[in-house]
């Protein structure tokens, strides 16, 4: 009887995970928002809220989320990351790197996760230019939100990594929206690319078409010494964006002698470095704790309660 049970148990459950597969199907919802719903059955956002959604900025309907610790309110001024996420510049949502933004903002940082135009609507530099406009945002805003404007960073995953570390390498972007490059105190690139000319996949041919200099596409061309610290990240099996982007990109920035970390995990794949920043998959590496004891050496605070 008790195994009859047990059977029943199995079968209904196996019914009701097809039924949700299905759903998931017909929905057609993307892996980086199921795997933010399963961060949240995890118990991921415990110690994290959400202070405020779809909140606009820029000047083409943009709008970003923020999420702090739950007791920002009274833990005064708090070192601020702003989280690009990825998507071949053609797709990803703001909601749907929740798991990101509650990972950083439970280590202790008010987390602004904007959204930016996409491929084929638009082409580069608007993705940038959106980027700096979430800067600019952030500049004047996160105060009220209890993060430290004079402490901000940026950070992204894959396209993402590239808008954070563009922007924290390239000044034109910050200065055309009336912000000194210097606020940006540091960056970190999750599986990012850094070193792509000549352009040969389609995602990097659609977003840079049209570009007269094509080497002004390029993190690379902008290392220079007084870069603010960099981290960049990458996975062995990582076969979207090659190892040799953060590989090239931090060979250059240390021979300028710019303040950079490499760090490389050995058997991830691209997705699965953004993955491990999630409650259930952070056994796969240490990416949230390493990305965090990073900024924590480079930011000025005494905060960051857990990385768990």
């Amino acid at each position: 009887m008790i195994l009859r049970r047990r059977g029943v148990r199995l079968a209904t459950a196996g019914l009701a995970l097809v039924a949700g597969l299905a759903v998931v199907a017909a929905e057609a919802v993307s892996p980086p928002r199921l795997l933010s719903w399963a961060d949240a059955a995890a118990g991921g956002g415990w110690g994290a809220e959400e202070a405020a959604s779809a909140v606009p900025f820029g000047t083409e309907g943009q709008t970003l989320d923020i999420w702090r610790p739950t007791a920002a309110a009274t833990a005064g001024s708090l070192p601020v990351l702003i989280f690009f996420y990825g998507g071949g510049w053609v797709n990803g949502d703001r909601a749907a790197y929740a798991f990101a933004a509650r990972a950083f903002a439970k280590a202790g940082f008010v987390v602004v996760v904007p959204d930016y135009r996409k491929v084929p609507g638009v082409r580069f530099p608007a993705f940038l230019q959106d980027g700096a406009q979430a800067v600019r945002w952030t500049r004047d805003h996160v105060a009220r939100f209890g993060g430290d404007p004079r402490q901000i960073a940026l950070a992204g995953h894959s396209a993402g990594a590239y808008n954070a570390v563009m922007l924290a390498l390239d000044p034109r972007w910050l200065r055309a929206e009336g912000v000194d490059p210097h606020i940006v105190r540091a960056a970190i690139g999750l599986c990012g690319p850094y070193d792509f000319y000549p352009f040969d996949k389609k995602r990097s041919i659609d977003a840079m078409q049209g570009v007269a200099s094509p080497a002004l596409t390029q993190p690379i061309h902008f290392a220079h010494a007084d870069a603010p610290p960099l981290l960049l990240v990458t996975a062995s099996d990582d076969t979207e964006v090659r190892p040799y982007n953060a590989v090239n990109l931090y060979r250059r920035l240390r021979s300028l002698g710019a303040p950079v970390v490499f760090r490389d995990y050995a058997g991830l794949t691209h997705e699965n470095v953004a993955m491990a920043l999630s409650r259930p998959f952070r056994g796969k590496a240490p990416v949230l704790a390493d990305s965090v004891s990073f900024l924590d050496r480079v930011l000025v605070a005494d905060h960051h309660p857990t990385t768990k």
